[in-house]
């Protein structure tokens, strides 16, 4: 079970008292990429949301690493949220500051201490992410795929074992989605697990993995 990060059994998902996803049971190894793929409204955005305890889990056994998310206490919180990397839709940027004050920043909420250390791990970042010149830029200055690669440079910062990618192609074009998928397939393939929701099945066989999808209130094994 060591390889095992993630383990739901019969979990039961709601919002606003609507139930969304029922029976939910999967597992997710160490360096998997799995993505979640559905209709918009199907469940994958809330899914996620439990694994970084945004949303409550309202039933059946929910483990992510050695966290009980049925029993988390909002102390243990952020020492969960550390393991995880997230990239979203929207990118969520600092849009009055450059990349490397957006990197900086997190990496000082996450207790990082020193300049030089604090400067080492963003030059790592970004050019892990093909990004190593654009520090000194502006968001706005930068195209929507290359503000994504900052944004997964982010999730990169504090070494996750897991990033959770929420639709992250979703305001790109075809090229530079299919730049940034390839993307997290290299994280991927150096031991990061990945989960990606998505409803460009097209990405989804132009880089193959394990896929779910959300549909009925159910997650199941799929085959595109």
């Amino acid at each position: 079970m060591e390889n095992v990060l993630i383990h739901y059994q019969n979990v039961e998902l709601s919002r606003e008292e609507n139930i969304i996803l029922q029976d939910v049971t999967f597992q997710q190894h160490r360096g998997e990429f799995l993505y979640v793929i559905g209709k918009v409204g199907s469940g994958k955005s809330t899914l996620l949301k439990t694994l970084y305890c945004e949303k409550p889990i309202d039933k059946g056994s929910a483990f992510i690493f050695d966290y009980n998310l049925r029993k988390m206490k909002s102390k243990q919180i952020p020492l969960l949220r550390r393991k995880i990397g997230v990239v979203f839709q929207d990118f969520q940027l600092l849009m009055d500051r450059p990349v490397n004050s957006n990197l900086e920043f997190v990496l000082k909420a996450t207790g990082w201490k020193g300049k030089d250390t604090i400067k080492d791990r963003i030059k790592e970042v970004l050019n892990q992410v093909g990004m190593g010149n654009k520090g000194y830029k502006m968001p706005h200055e930068l195209s929507g795929g290359e503000q994504q690669r900052i944004v997964i440079a982010r999730a990169l910062l504090n070494s996750p074992e897991i990033i959770l990618a929420d639709e992250p192609t979703g305001n790109l074009d075809l090229e530079s989605g299919n730049k940034i998928v390839q993307l997290l397939h290299d994280i991927c393939d150096n031991g990061t697990a990945v989960i990606m929701t998505t409803h460009n099945y097209q990405l989804v066989q132009n880089f193959p993995a394990k896929v779910k999808k959300c549909e009925n209130g159910k997650l199941f094994d799929c085959e595109l």
